[in-house]
């Protein structure tokens, strides 16, 4: 089967970590330590224990915050403010990108898991946020995370966005079955192999998915081929 085109999009909807970044930064890998952290002090349970529920919730629920919600009434505002006190030095400016995306045709957005507050931080470090008409974060979600169909909704309704000529862009090929359903066209953004990468096993699979159309692993010269195609 032929994967679809570029040729009709006038909406470009990115993940922000591990996709507008490269996956070997490891910028996640610090949020990740953290949220291990909350979770022991919370339930009081030893490192091993907490990295175990921690990874459960992820896994089930979305994020690990959406578990600690529903099985223990953890309280949103208090977990994403410690999580997200992250050192972002680690992100370089890449004007590269940051021209590729702007010479896109239409409407850039961000659909993102973390915060505006993380997103933010992490568009200034990278040079790129003047880009982007808005970013939807896990408030505007409502606290409901990727991959859960009603998020996807939402982003859609709020932003006026048709997915029948829009692309979706993500590291995680969980996230791109319901766009893939809605009829985006995905591109799944994996790691390089150039340099370690601290990642889960299942979150770097899912190349061959059915809703993959696309895969890169070099988001700039992905876009920068899209423009030069156009």
């Amino acid at each position: 089967m032929t994967s679809p085109t570029f040729t009709d999009i006038d909406t470009w909807v990115f993940d922000l970590d591990n996709t507008l970044y490269p996956h070997h930064v490891n910028l996640w890998q610090q949020v990740d330590q953290r949220i291990g952290e909350f979770i022991g002090a919370y339930l009081k349970v030893p490192a091993d224990e907490a990295r175990r529920i921690q990874k459960d919730y992820y896994r089930r629920y979305g994020t690990s915050m959406r578990g600690m919600m529903t099985e223990h009434g953890v309280h949103a505002d208090d977990y994403l403010a410690y999580v997200h006190q992250i050192d972002h030095s680690p992100l370089q400016p890449n004007p590269a990108m940051g021209a590729a995306i702007a010479k896109l045709p239409g409407r850039k957005l961000i659909l993102t898991n973390g915060s505006t507050d993380h997103a933010d931080k992490v568009l200034q470090r990278l040079g790129i946020g003047a880009h982007f008409e808005a970013v939807f974060d896990i408030i505007a979600a409502e606290l409901e995370p990727k991959p859960a169909p009603q998020t996807y909704h939402k982003f859609l309704d709020v932003h006026d966005v048709n997915p029948g000529t829009s692309a979706m862009f993500e590291d995680l090929a969980r996230n791109l079955v319901i766009p893939h359903q809605l009829g985006m066209t995905t591109v799944l953004v994996v790691p390089d192999g150039s340099t370690e990468v601290v990642r889960e096993d299942w979150e770097l699979e899912g190349r061959d998915d059915p809703c993959v159309d696309h895969v890169t692993d070099d988001l700039t010269g992905f876009l920068q081929g899209l423009i030069g195609a156009s």
